[in-house]
């Protein structure tokens, strides 16, 4: 068994890894687009966002539950698979990764080119209200949280080896929808800590209620219709 502190390096490692990656690929899109070359695209930026999600939950999801997500830790909380002291703990080791990994590459790539995305802070397209926004993210994230249990918590589901793959294609799946008009966070540790680095806060809230909504949703579903009958893991 692993113990608390243990899961919590984890956590924090493993947002790390996600949100730098994640934004990392805006960055380089960003980059490449300005130079005359050809960007990475929203197919690139969902597949960077998606494998970083399925390795790191592959390689360490047996220490922490691999969350990296406050979203889905809300989930595991609203179901009582995870006590409330250690979910908040959970929450603060991935606020934590993400906004060291934020900070990484504002120190990593130059200004002219992270300032021109913001170091890639998620943002509502123009012609999206928050509501939209909002929606759009609670959708994409309860995709995400459903998955997770469905592979990494029953049981009685798809070979739990695989919830990283599983996770990591959903991730991928909401970025090639959500991203031109959100995003695409699903996840309030992604769009918190590149907002911290580079200061800017519009329509965060949208990135905190959407998901963490879409979590509780997903999470109270699965247990209630699927593990009412199974012991807690």
């Amino acid at each position: 068994m692993y113990n608390l502190a243990q899961k919590l390096i984890v956590e924090l490692i493993g947002t790390f890894t996600v949100v730098f990656i994640s934004v990392g690929a805006i960055c380089a899109d960003q980059y490449l687009t300005a130079t005359g070359k050809s960007g990475v695209g929203l197919l690139g930026i969902a597949a960077a966002y998606g494998l970083a999600v399925a390795i790191m939950v592959t390689a360490m999801a047996h220490i922490s539950g691999g969350h990296y997500n406050p979203a889905v830790t809300i989930g595991f909380w609203v179901t009582q698979r995870l006590g409330t002291v250690s979910s908040i703990l959970y929450c603060a080791a991935q606020l934590v990764g993400a906004t060291a990994a934020a900070y990484a590459i504002k120190f990593i790539v130059p200004e002219t080119v992270w300032e021109q995305v913001a170091l890639g802070t998620p943002a509502l397209t123009p012609d999206f209200t928050r509501m939209h926004g909002m929606a759009l993210e609670a959708i994409t994230t309860f995709f995400l949280v459903l998955v997770v249990f469905a592979t990494a918590v029953d049981a009685r589901g798809a070979f739990n080896k695989i919830a990283g793959f599983a996770a990591g294609l959903t991730v991928a799946m909401g970025v090639l929808f959500a991203y031109p008009f959100t995003g695409a966070a699903m996840n309030p540790a992604r769009a918190f800590g590149p907002a911290l680095a580079s200061r800017h806060w519009t329509n965060h809230g949208v990135y905190w209620v959407g998901p963490l909504f879409g979590g509780v949703i997903a999470g109270f579903i699965y247990d209630r219709i699927f593990l009412r009958q199974q012991p807690p893991s």
